[in-house]
């Protein structure tokens, strides 16, 4: 393909570089330009109109064009552009923040510390975990379990959480002390004749024994997403996260619940630790929290942790952690403007009333000939494609079907994402039964327009 001189496609190739992007590939097929958006919809430059089923990357939880949120952002900037909070320093917004996540917090916690992203939330959730233990005087425990196909970001400790192979290669990651378990996929993981309940008592006693090979005096803390979503929309089986849970407890492990694409409502719940039955000693959020409008993240640590923290930073005479950007007034204003509009809208209510419809509509592709597994829970859902139902064999990666399939649903007016095998759906919470509708009828059309170009290409 070629692009105009000068035009914004050739100048986007020319200056940028895109993440999660095949950049050679880049270079030929150019960007999809948005150059607007509203409630559930984006347009392109050419004025095409988009349904937004990834609600952006499962963060513009409100939609687009909220005017509260334009609003609170003009106002914020208007007032006080930009406060940081070294040194005692702090700002309304940010004070006010961080009272309204205290009081949402799906167990009690004690204090909240500001950063821009989901990526630096989990690095920081990392640094606490070694300085609490070094705060207890046992600076052995600093080994970090996740598990297989976990995304946390990519920085470099929280890269090394993730556990997904582009993330890793190349990058010399994961770094040392970076343990991971089994995911909780019972359709992928599960063993002939097993039943769910013996899938979660085996990986409970994985973990277990992982725990004691490694040397319990050795492990720091455990993360986990509630579902895990860019590994493909992995939903625990019942009983999952009490089970592990009490194996973490029992060697005093850490519990980081990562909450950056699970909270504020997606799942049914204000916390989608909640919905599982897991219960964090810290939570990291971002994404919905300002419901994407400004770049905003938080970690929230429980009473103990605080206390070690204070003691520590006392001992050693400052607490020596902080970005400059964390708690900045204008993010924490749209932030707390978007926690105001998940109550006034009711979100939570929309998502336990609209998510079981999207659940059972895309159930029912469950006979489809491409589809293998069809999960999810709330307004999270993934439908797993498959080159043979009976025996769950995947397609070749390389012939990318579900690459083929996001080109076709695009070309429809969907926008979805395909996570390995998995498309995945993550539409804003404010949608309708009628939108979820609109959804579903595009993604049959695509899983159809599939299906043929498979057969003409020999590969079914």
């Amino acid at each position: 393909m070629s692009f105009a001189a000068n035009s914004q496609a050739a100048r986007d190739i020319a200056f940028q570089v895109h993440p999660q992007t095949n950049i050679r590939l880049h270079e030929s097929q150019g960007p999809l330009i948005i150059s607007k958006a509203e409630n559930a919809y984006i347009y392109d430059d050419e004025g095409k109109r988009y349904f937004d089923g990834m609600a952006g990357l499962w963060c513009v939880s409100l939609g687009y064009s909220n005017a509260v949120l334009q609003q609170a952002a003009k106002d914020q900037i208007d007032q006080l552009p930009y406060q940081q909070l070294f040194a005692h320093r702090s700002n309304n917004p940010a004070i006010d923040l961080a009272a309204k996540l205290i009081s949402k917090a799906p167990v009690p916690m004690s204090k909240v510390i500001f950063q821009c992203s989901g990526s630096e939330a989990n690095d920081t959730a990392v640094e606490l975990v070694w300085y609490y233990w070094n705060a207890m005087g046992r600076r052995a425990k600093k080994k970090i379990i996740a598990r297989k196909r976990a995304y946390h970001g990519t920085g470099i400790a929280s890269g090394s959480l993730t556990h997904l192979p582009n993330t890793h290669r190349e990058f010399d990651l994961p770094l040392p002390g970076f343990l991971h378990t089994t995911a909780p996929d019972f359709y992928r993981e599960g063993r002939p004749g097993e039943t769910e309940a013996q899938f979660v008592k085996r990986l409970a006693e994985d973990l277990e024994q992982l725990i004691l090979a490694e040397d319990p005096n050795t492990i720091g803390g455990f993360f986990a997403e509630p579902i895990m979503a860019t590994g493909g929309v992995i939903v625990p089986p019942e009983g999952y996260f009490p089970a592990i849970q009490a194996v973490l407890r029992k060697y005093e492990i850490l519990c980081v619940t990562d909450e950056v694409i699970c909270g504020f409502g997606r799942t049914g719940n204000y916390w989608g630790c909640t919905t599982v039955g897991f219960e964090p000693d810290m939570l990291t959020c971002a994404k919905s929290l300002s419901s994407a409008y400004m770049p905003i993240s938080a970690v929230m640590v429980s009473d103990k942790i605080f206390a070690a923290m204070r003691e520590q930073s006392d001992k050693i005479g400052v607490f020596g952690h902080g970005y400059t950007y964390g708690g900045h007034p204008v993010c924490a204003a749209v932030a707390l403007a978007a926690m105001e509009q998940y109550d006034t809208l009711g979100t939570t209510a929309n998502v336990q009333d609209v998510g079981p419809y999207l659940q059972s509509r895309l159930a029912d592709f469950a006979d489809h000939p491409l589809v293998g597994n069809v999960r999810g829970v709330g307004l999270m859902a993934g439908v797993e494609l498959v080159r043979d139902k009976a025996t769950k064999q995947a397609f070749d990666p390389k012939v990318m079907l579900p690459s083929a399939f996001a080109r076709f649903a695009l070309k429809r007016g969907l926008i979805t994402r395909n996570l390995g095998d998995t498309m995945s759906l993550s539409p804003p919470l404010i949608i309708t039964r009628g939108q979820v509708d609109e959804i579903v009828g595009i993604f049959a059309a695509s899983l159809d327009d599939t299906l043929a170009w498979a057969k003409t290409e020999g590969l079914v």
